[in-house]
């Protein structure tokens, strides 16, 4: 009993330490978010397209531009007030693939305007990017 459970906490630090759910959550949340009529090539597409940016040293292929963010902040500010609620904020991260449901985010009591919301989204895939491309590195 205690080497199966031995082999489950080693997994489990395994895929945490390598960020491996937050990616696949990231590749889900784009797969859904594009909804390409080939999905299995798309997915390939986007892991070719990672590890030519780490290979080659170019900047991410972030797959969430400028536009797609602004779209999205819209969508949940529909009278433009230019800023959402922290639980809205929240909802976004965990739909993009970029936060877990049980991760603590510290609410300041302040509402999230657009530039704190596109800021937070780029960060967030640049830190997936970095642990992917340190594990294609065998890091």
């Amino acid at each position: 009993m205690e080497a199966a459970e031995s082999r489950e906490t080693q997994a489990r630090e395994y895929l945490r330490k390598h960020r491996i759910p937050e990616l696949l959550t990231y590749l889900t949340s784009s797969l859904l978010f594009f909804r390409p009529e080939h999905p299995r090539d798309y997915l390939i597409t986007i892991l070719e397209r990672l590890r030519i940016a780490k290979l080659t040293g170019i900047a991410f292929p972030f797959y969430m531009d400028n536009s797609n963010i602004v779209s999205m902040f819209e969508m949940m500010d529909p009278s433009n007030r230019g800023t959402i609620s922290f639980v809205q904020y929240k909802e976004a991260l965990q739909t993009l693939g970029l936060c877990t449901p049980d991760e603590v985010l510290k609410d300041t009591g302040r509402s999230i305007s657009l530039d704190n919301f596109r800021d937070e989204v780029n960060r967030r895939t640049q830190e997936i990017y970095t642990s992917f491309s340190n594990t294609i590195n065998g890091r």
